[in-house]
């Protein structure tokens, strides 16, 4: 009959690995199988609980008026979240694989594998359309949920023990500090907070020799949702992996090798099953526009560093966010005294939690964590790693039952940091401690007659601790974000911006012509989230021929071109066939009003296509592609205000005194002649200050190679011919000496009208193909307006298809003598890689599952309790 109660020796016996059967090297699985629930689902309900709480407080979104759409969450995962709901529901121009909405037409499946694989991203499709920001917030809530009810299988797996202990040491990590600061806002990433655990688990069972097949589908899983996160957490399993088999007790090292082997084939495979999603992106990363320069400004001061561990926002230096809880931090601290747990356990886990912190601070494992690139932005995204392994530390402290004497060294040292950091925003922490220690204490104290009261309302006490912690944790880091000046919430789906989308729609005309949002007003991706077609686009893969094609001819761009804008000249516009648009009001973003125009057809037939001849103006290229001479180009001369130095094409203009802006407008005055009755528009790129004339006034933000302004309209040329434009320069600038050009209103109409003429009988496009009839006869190129990005291929009269040419940038396919038919469709590239690299993954997939199906049933139960693992419940 198995004893009621352990024996010291039993009590701390290491439950590292399970023991071997006599006779058998394979060790039996561990108790707390997955089909458990209670436990993970009070680690779910109280974390989601938590968070909610925070926000109720705090006044966001969805309990209050405060939105939630800031930065990228507003820029790219709301809109991209509202293409995904038209995708479901049929109403996206384009598919899965191309969107002719962003960009005047650029790749999708990047950005889908990218961005939307978090699969409680489908919930979007759930919900009306105009309520998009509210299934975006439930990606992040049932993340939160998941991770942590994961994290708690995973604890028990580690060593077993009390469920609610466990579920409450989960909070911790399902609102680690990283939720608030930086997963959040970026609902891909929070899947990480799942991969985590799903790869522990994984792991685990390679220690125990079972469940291959279902191992390699949890890493499958893990990155599927997001492959940049469950990188990262993949190392950090392996890690850890490392560091059981290295403090394990009495397993051979031919057993440690076996499991190391079995841990490698696992991921490998679950990593090929996964393959379309790293080789569609990496294709697409690397033809993508590169980000601007980033680098490591070093490791923040070392209390910076400690004062992370804390709860509270510590805002004032950037550093990784790690804080698990008061009670999570008060059992790290102890673990190092727990001499229930071997010397070797502490010594290692102790060891990997430094060098993981270590590892986050300095750059060449920055890079590691980071797929060898330096982010731009947080270089602390992968901290809520470290969170869950000192989630891991804190439970193996409380399954082997601290005593009284080493919770109180750790809350000493929890007292002394939080005393040392006392200049880093830590007043919040003391209450939580002063809450959390004697709950912590009298759940481990000695049992003894009469005191189960005592212990229950200890864990009530405990329960309300972390819970509030939890919530406190996420209010605080909340509302400091919400402080910061730029960091204030878009116009996502509300009113102004649901009316523009009906204004569209209304308008609608694709595929003849483009109904193009405009410069963005609402988000950074407009045409995700408003809808038409036009130039606004905001992503990572933004393909680098996309923004260079754009930026030739007269369109703006942000992040180096990594965020495109709309034409906002004539000829840009009809160049791209937009029969109608929306214009803001200056000054007012809630505003706009709707025109139209006659543009060029998107599909045109030219003859031979004239190559460039030595540099061009922007005007040039224009009039290349256009196939007419729309403009006059005069030489602007100095006339009055601040002197302008000649230099290398153009003017060097010095700028106000003292540097900053020009608080009196005085700038520098050129003037030169055009034809009475044309329309000034002026193009310098990289100037940052104000260009007035003509009655009008624009604002340049330029800055070389990050920020370039879009080709701007002033006014037309008055009757006598005298053209003044003013530069009011911010600093000392570079205007081109052909920054000004007239542009003849009758000449783009009879251009506009030729192309007219030539264009197709019948164009269609829709999904990943567009097709065309063209006019008897027709002989020369097929020029579509359209960038030329990798991937597409074209036949002309059911010929062979062949990667188009590219004319300006844009999509070009010769015709030879004559034709009557083109057809085009797109693939993106390295989808064929990716599938074959699945396909050849799954025959090792199903042997091992039919391998695991015909063991013995024997081999597959779980063992009795063991007495030996009783631990403080």
């Amino acid at each position: 009959m198995a004893p009621t109660s352990a024996t010291p020796q039993e009590a701390v016996r290491p439950l590292e690995v399970a023991r071997p059967r006599p006779g058998s090297e394979r060790p039996a699985p561990a108790r707390g199988a997955l089909g458990r629930p209670a436990a993970p689902a009070l680690a779910a309900a109280l974390s989601m609980g938590a968070y909610c709480l925070a926000l109720a407080l705090y006044g966001g979104y969805p309990f209050g008026p405060r939105s939630r759409a800031v930065n990228d969450l507003g820029n790219q995962f709301v809109p991209l979240h509202a293409r995904l709901w038209d995708l479901l529901h049929g109403t996206a121009d384009g598919d899965l694989f191309f969107n002719w909405s962003s960009g005047y037409g650029v790749p999708f499946l990047p950005d889908f594998f990218g961005y939307l694989t978090n699969p409680f991203s489908l919930l979007v499709g759930l919900f009306p359309r105009a309520l998009a920001d509210l299934p975006v917030f439930l990606v992040t809530l049932c993340c939160i949920g998941l991770g942590a009810a994961l994290m708690t299988v995973l604890l028990g797996r580690l060593r077993p023990g009390s469920g609610p202990l466990r579920a409450l040491l989960s909070v911790g990590y399902g609102l680690c500090a990283w939720v608030p600061a930086d997963g959040g806002a970026d609902p891909m990433w929070m899947w990480g907070l799942v991969a985590l655990p799903l790869t522990g688990i994984a792991a685990d069972w390679c220690l125990r020799r079972t469940r291959w097949a279902s191992g390699t589908l949890l890493v499958a899983l893990a990155w599927a949702g997001n492959f940049y996160t469950a990188a990262m957490a993949t190392l950090a399993t392996a890690l850890v992996l490392v560091v059981r088999l290295v403090t394990a007790d009495r397993t051979p090292w031919r057993g440690r090798l076996r499991a190391l082997a079995r841990a490698a084939s696992m991921a490998l495979t679950g990593i090929l099953l996964a393959a379309p999603v790293l080789t569609v992106t990496f294709a697409a990363a690397r033809a993508a526009q590169p980000a601007p320069a980033v680098s490591y400004d070093g490791a923040p001061p070392l209390l910076a560093q400690l004062a992370q561990l804390l709860p509270g926002d510590r805002g004032q230096v950037p550093a990784p966010h790690l804080a698990i809880g008061v009670p999570g931090l008060l059992l790290v601290a102890a673990f190092p005294f727990v001499r229930a747990v071997p010397p070797r356990v502490r010594a290692g886990w102790c060891a990997l939690a430094a060098g993981v912190a270590v590892s986050f601070v300095q750059e060449p494992t920055i890079l590691l964590w980071h797929g060898f690139a330096l982010p731009n932005g947080s270089p602390y995204r992968a901290a809520f790693v470290l969170s869950g392994i000192l989630v891991m530390i804190s439970w193996l402290a409380l399954a082997h039952r601290p005593r009284p004497r080493e919770l109180a060294a750790g809350a000493a040292l929890v007292a002394l940091l939080a005393w040392l950091c006392r200049g880093q925003g830590t007043a919040g922490a003391w209450p939580l401690v002063a809450a959390g220690a004697p709950a912590l204490l009298a759940l481990c104290a000695p049992a003894a007659p009469g005191t189960a009261r005592t212990r229950a309302a200890a864990t009530a006490a405990l329960t309300g601790t972390v819970l509030l912690g939890s919530a406190y944790t996420a209010w605080s880091v909340t509302a400091a974000r919400g402080r910061i000046a730029w960091f204030q919430p878009k116009i996502t789906l509300s009113g102004p911006s649901l009316a523009a989308r009906e204004a569209l729609r209304a308008r609608a005309g694709w595929p003849r012509t483009r109904t193009d949002p405009g410069p963005h007003e609402f988000a950074d991706n407009d045409p995700l989230l408003i809808g038409g077609q036009g130039g606004a686009y905001y992503s990572s893969f933004q393909p680098a021929a996309t923004a260079r094609t754009l930026r030739g001819l007269g369109a703006g761009w942000y992040m180096r071109g990594r965020h495109t804008l709309s034409f906002e000249d004539p000829v840009g516009r009809a160049l791209m066939g937009v029969g109608s648009r929306l214009d803001p009001v200056p000054g007012d973003r809630a505003r706009f009003v709707v025109r139209t125009g006659r543009p060029a057809p998107l599909l045109t037939v030219r003859g031979a296509l004239p190559r460039p001849a030595g540099p061009e103006s922007v005007f040039a290229r224009q009039e290349r592609v256009l196939g007419a001479a729309v403009y006059e180009v005069p030489r602007l001369t100095p006339a009055a205000g601040a002197a302008a130095r000649p230099e290398r094409g153009g003017w060097r203009l010095p700028g106000p005194r003292g540097g900053g802006a020009d608080p009196d407008g005085a700038g520098t005055v050129f003037t030169a002649r055009c034809t009475p009755g044309s329309t000034v528009v002026w193009s310098a790129p990289w100037f940052s200050g104000e260009v007035s004339g003509l009655g009008a006034r624009t604002e340049g933000l330029g800055r070389r190679d990050v920020t370039a302004n879009p080709v701007r309209t002033l006014g037309p040329v008055p009757a006598d011919g005298t053209v003044t434009v003013r530069f009011s320069a911010r600093g000392p600038q570079h205007v081109p000496g052909r920054a000004v050009g007239c542009l003849s209103g009758r000449r783009l109409a009879a251009a506009v009208d030729a192309l007219r003429a030539r264009g197709p009988v019948e164009f269609t496009a829709g999904g990943h193909r567009l097709t065309a009839r063209l006019r008897p006869g027709s002989r020369g190129s097929a020029v579509l307006a359209l960038p030329a990005v990798p991937g597409w291929t074209c036949a002309v009269d059911g010929g062979p298809p062949h990667p188009p040419d590219a004319f300006g940038g844009l999509l070009a396919v010769p015709l030879g003598r004559g034709a009557g038919r083109l057809s085009c469709s797109y693939l993106p590239p390295g989808l064929s890689t990716g599938l074959a690299a699945s396909l050849a993954a799954v025959p090792a997939l199903a042997a091992a599952a039919v391998r695991g199906r015909r063991r013995r049933p024997a081999d597959r139960a779980e063992p009795p309790p063991d007495p030996g693992e009783k631990v403080c419940s």
